[in-house]
């Protein structure tokens, strides 16, 4: 029997916080040192290769691709995310990286990776220096995701595809490399339980207005995969 499908992730029991692991150095959290990282070429396991058991096992696995947008701001760098629009199949309403299924005629996932953003959010490809890839991880909603990395130089304008997305913002990458911000839940049914990680973050909006973003799901594992990657 399928999962059941997770309607409202802050619902979920929060089973503990990861404060007792040390945050990513500053001087890690440069486009110096990613470009180091990523070009040393050392072989890395992922903490969440993926959401566990698909919801429909009937649907082969679908190969997709996602862009981890770096924005090298004067204070530092930051995370360029998404939230869904709320009548979307799947991930309808979550805060995602720009990306999507890959197409026969995308020669790489980074290829996926450029053309989806330009689409999603109008940022052109010209902005983005790649600088490598996380391991694939695989959805409950049969994708097999590949993150890849990339560094953004302002000025860039975005152009949101407003069917696919609502809103544009960007969180700070110190915050999200700080597993102090990183929550355990456990969603417990029956036949078994399902672990995410959630790391809410309270910030202005395209309209100014702060708010709570709660990055969730697969957005999170990816972004505890990085942390896990710049701590080695």
């Amino acid at each position: 029997m399928a999962p059941p499908r997770i309607l409202d992730p802050r619902q979920v029991p929060v089973a503990g916080h990861d404060g007792h692991l040390p945050g990513i150095p500053a001087e890690r959290l440069s486009a110096g040192h990613l470009r180091t990282r990523f070009s040393a070429g050392r072989p890395f396991t992922p903490e969440m290769p993926g959401d566990g058991r698909r919801f429909d096992l009937s649907r082969e696995p679908s190969p997709a691709a996602v862009l981890v947008p770096l924005v090298q701001r004067p204070d530092g760098l930051s995370v360029l995310l998404t939230r869904r629009t709320d009548h979307l199949r799947d991930h309808a309403g979550q805060i995602s990286f720009p990306g999507g299924r890959c197409e026969p005629d995308d020669a790489s996932p980074a290829a996926t990776a450029l053309r989806e953003t330009e689409e999603e959010v109008g940022l052109a490809r010209r902005h983005v220096e790649l600088v490598g890839e996380l391991p694939v991880y695989t959805t409950v909603t049969s994708y097999m995701v590949t993150p890849v990395v990339g560094l953004v130089t302002p000025p860039f304008e975005l152009a949101l595809d407003g069917f696919e997305v609502a809103e544009a913002f960007e969180v700070p990458l110190s915050f999200l490399m700080t597993p102090a911000h990183h929550r355990r839940h456990v969603f417990a049914f029956e036949g078994g339980q399902r672990q995410f990680f959630s790391m809410p973050w309270h910030g202005p909006g395209a309209d100014g207005q702060t708010r709570e973003y709660f990055i969730w799901g697969a957005t999170a594992a990816m972004l505890r995969n990085l942390y896990r990657f710049l701590s080695d």
